[in-house]
């Protein structure tokens, strides 16, 4: 008699005196995870493990964070120019005033990762 897992096309494999599934998880590997996508990973492991854990059991939670690691590394760059045209912040002052470029650079990269991790993390 069949199990319900070999009737669905899996197989058993020996472990020493054990019988044991043979299961295969998916490629990890193949999406690039970068720091927006943990921070993602992490948020939804914290305040919405129903969603982490239908994502991960479904296979698609390393694509879905690689998804919103690239939407939100285009979101920050968009903003740190838009930002940085909008308050003088260009090469001309860097040349003049080096110590000040670097200030008025950190401040608005600082602003702009707030504002993406508003926007990713809200669902």
């Amino acid at each position: 008699m069949k199990t319900i897992f070999e009737n669905a096309g899996l197989q058993y494999g020996r472990q020493g005196d054990y019988s044991l599934p043979q299961l295969k998880v998916g490629n990890a590997n193949e999406h690039y995870i970068g720091v927006w996508g943990q921070r993602y990973r992490r948020y939804l492991k914290e305040h919405h493990r129903i969603i982490y854990y239908n994502y991960l059991t479904a296979g698609t939670l390393y694509r879905h964070l690689a998804e919103a690691d690239e939407q939100a590394n285009e979101m920050f760059e968009r903003l740190v120019k838009e930002l940085s045209a909008k308050e003088g912040v260009t090469a001309k002052l860097k040349a003049s005033n080096p110590m000040e470029w670097v200030r008025q650079t950190n401040n608005i990269r600082s602003r702009a990762s707030e504002i993406v991790c508003d926007e990713l993390f809200r669902l």
